[in-house]
């Protein structure tokens, strides 16, 4: 079974402006030019899609089972894919230091969502809000984002 992380940032960012880690792991064009796709599973235990989208609708489990809903007119999604079997070594910190990176590098409000039902951190007017703390906790990866 697989696991899904999208990372959500509002506005009207160019697909090729959201990279990967590297030049050789950029997501390339598929034969859908707004969709951008790169198979990691090797290299960081993943695979990484990136398109835009208008009309978003998310929602989420937040802190202590709130709901939390955002409905981005413009957005754009990275999303993760991820094999079980790569999770705690491999995946999740990579991923992280990739969404990490992300938000260094824009200033757009954002939020990152498992599997479409945990919301795990948000960024808004700037601020960045880690949600669900066990989970934050289990991986130690807290550091790599500015609270």
């Amino acid at each position: 079974m697989g696991v899904e992380f999208r990372l959500v940032l509002a506005g009207d960012s160019a697909v090729g402006e959201v990279t990967a880690a590297t030049r050789d792991e950029t997501p390339q064009p598929t034969s859908n030019p707004r969709l951008f796709a790169a198979r990691l599973y090797d290299q960081r235990g993943c695979a990484v899609t990136v398109r835009p989208g208008t009309h978003g609708y998310y929602e989420a489990e937040a802190d202590d089972e709130a709901r939390w809903e955002w409905e981005p007119a413009i957005y754009v999604n990275v999303t993760f894919s991820m094999r079980a079997d790569d999770l705690a070594d491999k995946a999740i910190p990579n991923m992280l230091t990739a969404v990490a990176r992300v938000l260094a590098g824009r200033t757009e409000d954002a939020a990152l969502i498992q599997d479409g039902n945990y919301l795990l951190l948000t960024r808004t007017d700037g601020v960045v809000r880690l949600h669900r703390s066990t989970w934050w906790d289990h991986y130690q990866l807290s550091h790599l984002f500015t609270v």
